[in-house]
């Protein structure tokens, strides 16, 4: 017999890390670019659609929160290294990317910058919550 009234618990993490220096309109503009790989990588990380009691329909949205999280740029990096040698689902945004105004020249700002070299400025991961946890360590929550 299955217990709707269950709480809800995930087995995997979404967590979203901002370098701390970024301005409001930045950390806001480079979370909603980030999460959206997210996504697209792991269709399954989204529910089914909304709708309200007039029968409008709203586009469905992830199944589990997203953490935000903040912290310098080194400690950004580590976490970005983690998470590559952890071979997990990773989304990157670089300062590079203020300055573009399409996905085609984002992409390429992207690949232009070797790995280690990339000015990380966010990262979004999915995984294990005990690796996502690993990947952030250091980070505190955004504020």
């Amino acid at each position: 017999m299955d217990n709707t009234d269950a709480p809800v618990r995930f087995a995997t993490k979404i967590a979203v890390l901002l370098r701390d220096d970024l301005a409001v309109w930045q950390r806001l503009n480079v979370t909603a670019f980030l999460v959206s790989g997210l996504g697209s990588r792991v269709p399954e990380l989204v529910g089914e659609p909304y709708e309200d009691a007039d029968g409008t329909a709203y586009l469905p949205m992830f199944r589990q929160p997203i953490m935000v999280f903040e912290a310098d740029k080194e400690t950004l990096t580590e976490a970005h290294t983690r998470a590559v040698s952890r071979d997990s689902d990773l989304a990157v945004f670089t300062s590079d990317l203020f300055a573009t105004g399409n996905d085609r020249d984002n992409r390429a700002a992207v690949r232009a910058v070797g790995r280690d070299s990339l000015d990380l400025v966010g990262l979004a991961v999915h995984g294990p919550k005990n690796g996502v946890d690993k990947i952030v360590k250091g980070a505190r929550m955004h504020r």
